[in-house]
């Protein structure tokens, strides 16, 4: 790949910026060796297609880490050089070489296997498959995984390291053969030391020794002669000889010579292998730079994600439109001592806005926020994630340049000014439109009249040659130029002028004021001081600056009002899309019901009809009058009637549910309206609710007085019924043969001659009843079903007892999908939830929640 590279300026730019010691940071959060040197050779480039894949790759890993997946285990050892050894003919890997070479392959194979089979999630209408992580994927493409060598090095191998003894029928026999010889060494030598101890020549806790290679016997001098061997050494004390009996040394001899046996097979077998991987080597030299790519890519994405870092919208061009920057290494050292930082929200975008003069207090942030600008450029030209908001854009720079502290040079003979000068010049004469400048203190370190000018000079060749740059200054004819060029924009970072004090909050648009004299006031200067301070310089250049203060703050007064109705826009314009998604899921809810209602009307219109045609035969079979029966099939009839207007009645109860929550809506937004202009959203809203529906809803409330024997009609219905009992809310009617619960909300009162006319038909002829409703008790449960159980704080067995009884109700309700809430906490609550779902018949799967709505706090359930 063609990299272009970075022009950076001067040689140290990173060490400037901090970067050396945050990629040391980095480096620390990779698995292996191979991982960390490839972090501490990091570095930015101008590379647009580069930089934009290495953050997409940067990006599927994250989602990867924040995902229930587990990405297998990077930890590995650097095995080239070992390779490299075996180049030549003749030449071998030692064992514990190739036990780490085994983990590398194994490691190889495990990612492909996790990339390739079982994260694709299916087969397109081409044949290929769709990864969910296709930048990571790619990374393994046509790189192969050498599976019969891993086979036949893990059958050479023992979990330690070490050549199996049937890697060769010879090592077999050497092996057996040398442990025979060892055994019947050891009985020999115990029969030699018991006899020892017996006669007293050692003492009873002497233990044998083994000196250069051979089993040995301590002995006291007194009593050497006394056992015939070879003497192979004495202790520092010159208390202790160690012997070898003679009996031992033929025995040890032989040991020595089938280790050496052993060693020579080890070495034949280890060069076989060797010839094995030897026309593997350069492929197996690419899988190592393959595994230190994820490992490298694993550290930039788990830095990120410990940081809340984020992967901008990436622009070929230059530009700069950062939302909440932060300095990292700073966030690192305030939250090491429990403060916050505040963020930085800074924009550079040609033609206009290029480049942006920081102006205000020492102390105030004008050097962090030019250094900010810096660091966070230079990680997202390497390919990191940078610490901004996530809707942040940034674009591609070339030249990187930066004049900051103080260069003076003994050596080169150079003043702190002269250096800022050679600087000046370079920036002067290699700046373009795709160079990025960053200068602190812009014109200081000499005379301030001339100062002033050279860095005005110096500002407009930096405008002409359409430079982008962030600078910080003091002089004041900076910021009059700024104001009135294209391309220059000022800023300035807010000091609380009442309790004296920076805020570090970068604001642009108008330039700041070095608050000279109240920091000085603060300080402790003396007051005679200051006031001849103020004599020198006049009161119009006073003014002028407390008037720029006072413009500060009228700005920071009317940016928050602003912000204000923005949130207050945002919260309705959210308010009003609930409340249409609330109508479409009521809408469509309602059709659910209405098909169940009609589904289970059919059944009891089946299960009744069946009944009472029993009856008729019954009363036909005992000779009764016709006119019972007659009343016995309008009494059919007008139940029918009755669950056929159904319907309409839960219409005219979702209408009431919308009016309602119309109402809640508007009260709620006419309490934070008081005192303000009223919004013009609300006549809107209003509007939703209809005429018609109103109407409806008042035509059907409940009128009188209902009690126990009362004649009733339910809401929508033309049968006539008689309460048989009441409750707060509800009441059983009779229906003829039938009872049933309804809400009393859907009851109204019947006339006095209907009244009359359903006692007559009771006193013609009695009849028990003979079902009862459930569609009002299937509808209410229906619209009352939370979906959404919340645990959190719950013992484990309270946890699975309210789970059971929510998902039981759901699966009755033919509820489609809920969520739990469990929290994240130690994970055990979550993992006793999901033990316990995934033995319930009826569910289909769960998982965890989006990222963005809760994560892994919260279990989705989807039923089948």
């Amino acid at each position: 790949m063609n990299v272009q590279t970075l022009d950076l300026y001067p040689h140290n730019y990173v060490d400037k910026i901090g970067f050396v010691e945050l990629r040391q940071l980095l480096a620390a959060h990779c698995a292996s060796s191979l991982g960390r040197e490839r972090m501490l050779s990091l570095e930015a480039s101008a590379d647009y297609e580069r930089i934009s894949l290495e953050l997409e790759e940067t990006r599927e890993m994250m989602q990867l880490l924040t995902s229930e997946h587990q990405l297998p285990s990077l930890q590995i050892v650097d095995c080239r050089e070992a390779l490299h050894r075996i180049r030549p003919q003749g030449t071998y890997v030692e064992e514990l070489e190739l036990q780490d070479l085994l983990r590398m392959l194994e490691t190889l194979h495990a990612l492909h296997r996790f990339f390739t089979e079982e994260q694709s999630t299916g087969e397109r209408a081409d044949e290929s498959l769709v990864y969910l992580y296709p930048r990571l994927t790619a990374l393994l493409e046509d790189r192969p995984t050498f599976p019969k060598v891993e086979q036949h090095l893990r059958s050479l191998l023992t979990e330690e390291g070490r050549l199996r003894d049937n890697a060769s029928r010879e090592l077999l026999q050497i092996r057996r053969t040398l442990a025979e010889t060892e055994r019947s060494l050891s009985g020999m030598l115990q029969r030699i030391l018991t006899g020892a101890r017996r006669e007293g020549w050692v003492e009873q806790d002497v233990q044998p020794a083994l000196r250069d290679g051979r089993l040995v016997i301590p002995v006291s001098p007194m009593h050497k002669r006394k056992i015939r061997g070879i003497v192979h050494d004495e202790s520092a004390t010159g208390k202790t000889v160690y012997i070898e009996p003679v009996e031992l040394v033929e025995a040890n001899n032989r040991i020595r010579e089938l280790e050496s046996e052993e060693r020579r097979e080890v070495i034949r077998i280890l060069t076989e292998v060797a010839n094995r991987l030897r026309p593997n080597l350069r492929h197996l030299l690419e899988s190592y730079e393959l595994l230190a790519t994820y490992d490298f890519v694993y550290a930039k994405a788990h830095w990120a994600l410990e940081l809340g870092a984020q992967c901008p919208r990436l622009s070929p061009e230059p530009r700069l439109e950062w939302y909440g920057a932060r300095h990292p290494l700073l966030q690192r050292s305030l939250s090491a001592s429990g403060r916050s930082i505040v963020p930085l929200d800074i924009t550079l975008q040609a033609p206009d806005a290029r480049i942006l003069l920081i102006s205000g207090p020492n102390a105030g942030g004008k050097s962090v926020c030019l250094k900010t600008v810096g660091l966070l450029q230079y990680l997202l030209q390497c390919g990191l994630p940078i610490p901004v908001q996530d809707h942040s854009e940034a674009g591609i720079f070339e030249r990187l340049y930066i004049d900051i502290g103080d260069e003076q040079s003994i050596d080169d003979d150079l003043s702190t000014y002269s250096s800022h000068l050679r600087n000046m010049k370079h920036f002067v004469r290699h700046a373009d439109r795709a160079s990025l400048l960053l200068i602190d203190e812009f014109g200081g370190g000499t005379e301030p009249t001339i100062g002033g000018a050279i860095a005005q000079a110096l500002l407009h060749r930096f405008n002409d040659q359409g430079a982008f740059g962030v600078i910080t200054t003091h002089y004041q004819n900076l910021k009059t130029y700024a104001e009135d060029h294209p391309g220059l924009i000022n800023g300035a970072m807010l000091y609380d002028r009442h309790e004296m004090r920076p805020l570090f909050r970068l604001s642009i648009g108008r330039p700041g004021s070095s608050f000279a004299i109240e920091i000085a006031r603060k300080i402790g200067l003396p007051e005679d001081v200051i006031a001849e301070v103020s004599e020198q310089v006049g009161s119009e250049y006073i003014d002028m600056d407390k008037y720029l203060q006072d413009i500060i703050r009228d700005k920071r007064y009317w940016e928050t009002k602003r912000q204000s109705i923005r949130q207050d826009e945002r919260a309705l314009q959210e308010a009003r899309q609930r409340f249409d998604e609330g109508t479409e899921h009521l809408k469509s809810e309602r059709k659910k019901i209405l098909e169940e209602a009609r589904r289970e009307a059919a059944r009891i219109i089946q299960e009744a009809g069946g009944r009472i045609e029993r009856t008729i035969r019954e009363i036909r079979e005992a000779e009764a009058a016709k006119d019972q029966t007659r009343l016995i099939r309008q009494q059919l009839t007008e139940y029918k009637e009755g669950l056929s207007a159904e319907e309409e009645a839960l219409q005219l109860a979702a209408a009431k549910k919308t009016q309602r929550e119309v109402e809640r809506l508007l009260a709620r937004r006419e309490r934070r309206a008081k005192g303000k202009t009223q919004p013009k959203e609300q006549p809107r809203l209003a509007a939703l609710v209809t005429d018609t529906e109103r109407e409806a809803v008042a035509s059907h409330s409940v009128l009188g007085e209902i009690s126990v024997g009362s004649t009733v009609r339910i809401e929508g219905q033309k049968a006539l019924g008689q309460v048989l009992s009441l409750s707060d809310r509800e009441a059983v009617v009779a229906l003829g043969a039938l009872k049933t619960t309804v809400p009393l909300s859907r009851l109204q009162l019947a006339t006095k001659g209907e009244a009359g006319r359903l006692k007559h038909q009771q006193h013609q002829q009695p009849i028990q009843p003979q079902a009862s409703s459930i569609i009002d008790q299937i509808h209410q449960k229906r619209l009352h079903f939370r979906h959404e159980l919340d645990v959190r704080g719950f013992r484990a067995g309270e946890a699975l007892d309210a789970v059971g009884y929510y998902v039981d109700e759901a699966l009755q309700l033919g509820v489609g999908q809920v969520r739990i809430l469990h929290g994240t906490g130690t994970g055990a609550l979550r993992e006793a939830i999901r033990s316990y779902l995934g033995g319930v018949r009826g569910v289909a799967n769960f998982h965890d929640e989006d990222v963005r709505f809760g994560g892994a706090g919260i279990t989705v359930v989807h039923m089948e």
